[in-house]
């Protein structure tokens, strides 16, 4: 069994010609689980897969990172094999600011008789779930404003940090099994995001080794990390990845 981190786009919310950060877990060749669900980076992964996603994660609700989901309601409320099977697993306190954001708006079809929900199986999550046959675990992130950015685990293959500043104290727990981790990094840090400077002064050399770099704000930008030493990921490239280890529960 084959694994594959799928980089749908790379760049920060300005950086429209890298497209909006998301990614999808392969497995054994196909889409597994997505990651986000921006408006270019669901364009990029319709491009791809010739359809729409089965099954997402979403680590927070910045519009570069959920804007395709309008979208997304329509091509699955309009496929009966599709409408309220596409699985979404939401941290459970982003539930109601995502319902806000996005599933609120009044008569989300101008005929009536559709609720937003109806499309999906909400899926609200705690530190962990199951997909799959596989368990994933969630952590909180520093972006923005508490307890309103996760990340992911997919334990011993990858983390996925979405938007952050550095969270040594989060990756000495979640990151400890050898897994590749995809970090948000741009040249220059901000209170919401990571800089390199940041992530050079935080991590150990050995856990920045492991480290791919994506969100950052041009295709200058990535040059200049890679010059510096560093991995940066690049729209559409696919990462192999170790295949997870088992998970022995209490």
């Amino acid at each position: 069994m084959t694994w594959v981190l799928r980089f749908h786009g790379v760049g920060n919310a300005s950086a429209v010609e890298l497209g909006s950060a998301m990614a999808t877990l392969e497995r054994d060749g196909g889409p597994w689980l997505t990651v986000d669900c921006g408006g270019e980076g669901l364009t990029a992964y319709h491009g791809r897969y010739g359809d729409m996603p089965d099954a997402l994660f979403i680590t927070h609700l910045h519009l570069d990172h959920v804007a395709g989901m309008e979208r997304l309601f329509v091509a699955s409320y309009f496929d009966p094999a599709r409408r309220g099977k596409v699985r979404l697993y939401v941290p459970a306190p982003l539930v109601p600011l995502l319902h806000q954001r996005i599933a609120s708006y009044p008569n989300v079809l101008a005929e009536g008789g559709a609720n937003f929900w109806d499309a999906f199986q909400l899926i609200p999550v705690g530190d962990a779930f199951w997909h799959d046959g596989q368990r994933l675990e969630v952590f909180p992130v520093r972006h923005h404003w508490p307890e309103t950015a996760f990340g992911l685990r997919l334990r011993g293959s990858v983390v996925w940090t979405g938007d952050t500043r550095p969270i040594p104290e989060m990756l000495a727990r979640h990151a400890d099994a050898g897994e590749l981790i995809a970090h948000d990094c741009g040249l220059h840090g901000n209170p919401s995001h990571s800089g390199i400077d940041d992530l050079e002064r935080e991590y150990p050399a050995a856990l920045l080794a492991r480290c791919v770099l994506y969100h950052y704000a041009s295709a200058d930008d990535g040059d200049a990390l890679r010059a510096r030493g560093h991995r940066i990921a690049t729209p559409g490239e696919g990462i192999a990845l170790s295949p997870p280890l088992a998970v022995a529960l209490p």
